[in-house]
């Protein structure tokens, strides 16, 4: 069962950087381009934002480099709502980046820097520990899974959420390529104190640790341990699984020029949804999630609760 809005904010712990985008199709970066940006952007980032922007308490822990990216990130962050008293500022490590150049095919090629950057420098400080000491939810990125120091940070903040009342979703964000034994286990760990699981495609598999399962076989086994699963289906749409049975939406058409965060918009909406109690959070996640998609950069297209009301009445 989530935890209501008014038990403390939701939170997350992840990279923060900035993205920078090629504006001319291709392959890679081995040739000079025009580029766009500097963009705020992480998925953990893009999430809280959307969260914050819809209504909801939230707040996050990461780490920036004492520079204009980094800066850009906190304001943005700020300007929408969000707690930033736990985004750590390096002196020495930049601001994470991701250089990003999209395909013909829609495919997209990425130059990152997060591991070397102050985006790697996660850490339980003294703020961290007070945001997750008050927060009422903490959501929990697939990403986390394979990086050990992050890992031994959300070991100790979920117990944590979770002795105060609180409750835990999960995004997988996990490729099956990237699966080794350590990061089934962990993942397993979190599936078995999730309230709320969000997956794409396969990850859907990968989350019931059954990577050859239809989705019927994959979803009756997640159900008995979590109680809610929301299963993004990218244009075509989600579907709500619960134990009562299944509901389905429709993606709301539109044109896409970035799909960047999509993903990220559409759970953070509607988490921030079910734990304010407002009506069809579902169809609420599905506008956040297509309304990212109509503008050029990862968190630009995040909407209030008036953005997506209006949004869906201009599409009925």
């Amino acid at each position: 069962m989530l935890s209501p809005d008014s038990l403390g904010p939701t939170i997350t712990f992840g990279e923060i950087l900035v993205e920078i985008m090629a504006t001319l199709p291709g392959h890679g970066f081995t040739e000079a381009l025009d580029l766009r940006g500097p963009f705020p952007s992480g998925a953990p980032a893009i999430f809280i934002s959307q969260c914050a922007r819809l209504g909801g308490q939230a707040g996050i822990v990461g780490c920036v480099g004492d520079d204009d990216f980094g800066r850009l990130n906190t304001d943005r962050l700020r300007a929408d709502g969000a707690d930033v008293s736990a985004v750590a500022i390096s002196p020495d490590l930049p601001t994470g980046t991701a250089f990003v150049r999209y395909r013909p095919d829609g495919g997209r090629d990425f130059v990152f820097n997060i591991a070397k950057s102050a985006a790697g420098q996660i850490a339980m400080t003294p703020e961290a520990r007070a945001l997750v000491a008050r927060a009422g939810h903490l959501h929990v990125m697939g990403s986390a899974f394979a990086i050990p120091h992050l890992w031994a940070v959300l070991a100790k903040a979920i117990p944590a959420v979770k002795s105060r009342g609180g409750s835990v979703s999960l995004d997988p964000n996990l490729r099956k390529e990237l699966m080794t034994p350590e990061t089934s286990a962990r993942l397993a760990q979190v599936v078995a104190q999730c309230d709320l699981l969000l997956p794409s495609g396969p990850e859907l598999q990968l989350a019931a640790g059954l990577p050859d399962a239809t989705e019927a076989e994959a979803v009756a086994a997640l159900l008995q341990k979590v109680p809610e699963i929301v299963l993004k289906r990218g244009d075509q749409g989600a579907t709500l699984f619960t134990r009562e049975g299944r509901l389905d939406q429709a993606a709301f058409a539109v044109t896409e020029i970035d799909p960047t965060g999509a993903g990220d918009c559409f759970g953070a909406a509607y988490l921030t949804a079910r734990r304010l109690g407002l009506a069809e959070p579902l169809r609420l996640a599905a506008a956040a999630g297509a309304r990212n998609v109509t503008v050029l950069g990862p968190m630009e297209g995040a909407g209030t609760l008036q953005d997506l009301n209006q949004f869906i009445a201009a599409r009925i």
